[in-house]
């Protein structure tokens, strides 16, 4: 392992310029690229690495955090380089106090198939159009892989999950859960409803109550972003469901929202 690791003394080493300054410049939307952050997102990374969807391309840590992921770097390609650092370089580099001390950079590798063409005939899939915040979005996948979606659907305006923040609040499920991004909310359930998927939008002021919705094969959870909620195109065109709830109250944050609603319906299809 010693021989793997490659001492950082400067800041401004080139080696690690991707991880300069994370806070303000994000890699997201370049080339597929990404920073994940701690412990478990790294796990999680090396994981995704063996599947062939995710692959890494460097990791910078901490000095004192070596051994405590020697066990994740022995999964990594020896190829992949490991860079380390002390406290006081490390938060030169990154522009703020890490105390996580564990960051790699990561690439996504966008699958030529289409992602609808790869689910099975019993599918559960989450839909989020318009979902702009990225602690939402991060909860949203964490939610999926806790009740075995088994995909998400992003329209375009949707924020990208590889971001730093929605990466590490989903605790590295967006490495984990498929997912596909791009086109509107109306071209992806007009996609997934001709593919036989029963399409479900989620609003305080839906028409069947979450816990009546008939089992279906194929079934989609849509939600929107939180204040507008899904557009009037896609509502008056889908079944609608809602949470019941206390009179009162406007509506769940969506991470809430998604997560009791699709509990609900993994349940139903004896998901979980």
């Amino acid at each position: 392992m010693a021989s793997r690791l490659v001492a950082i003394e400067s800041a401004d080493d080139p080696r690690i310029a991707e991880f300069r300054d994370i806070r303000e410049r994000d890699l997201t939307g370049r080339q597929n690229r990404f920073i994940a952050e701690g412990t478990v997102v790294l796990r999680m990374l090396a994981e995704a690495s063996h599947s062939g969807s995710f692959t890494t391309e460097k990791v910078l840590l901490l000095r004192s955090r070596v051994d405590g992921v020697a066990p994740i770097l022995e999964r990594l390609p020896i190829e992949v380089p490991v860079y380390v650092a002390e406290a006081e370089v490390l938060d030169r580099i990154v522009g703020f106090h890490l105390h996580r001390g564990v960051l790699a950079l990561g690439r996504r590798e966008v699958a030529e198939v289409d992602l609808v063409d790869r689910l099975s005939e019993r599918s559960l899939v989450l839909v989020g159009c318009g979902i702009s915040n990225h602690d939402n979005a991060g909860s949203m996948f964490r939610n999926a892989a806790a009740f075995k979606a088994d995909a998400i659907f992003l329209d375009e305006t949707s924020c990208d999950p590889l971001y730093r923040k929605a990466l590490r609040v989903s605790v590295g499920s967006v490495l984990s859960v498929p997912y596909q991004r791009k086109g509107t909310g109306l071209d992806i359930l007009t996609r997934l409803a001709a593919n036989g998927f029963a399409i479900w939008t989620l609003s305080p002021r839906g028409e069947t109550d979450i816990r009546a919705i008939p089992p279906a094969g194929r079934m989609a959870l849509v939600v929107g972003t939180e204040g507008e909620g899904l557009p009037p195109v896609v509502l008056e065109r889908f079944n609608s469901a809602r949470i019941p709830q206390s009179e009162g109250l406007d509506s769940l944050n969506v991470a809430t929202a998604t997560g009791i609603a699709l509990f609900a319906m993994a349940s139903a299809v004896k998901r979980i």
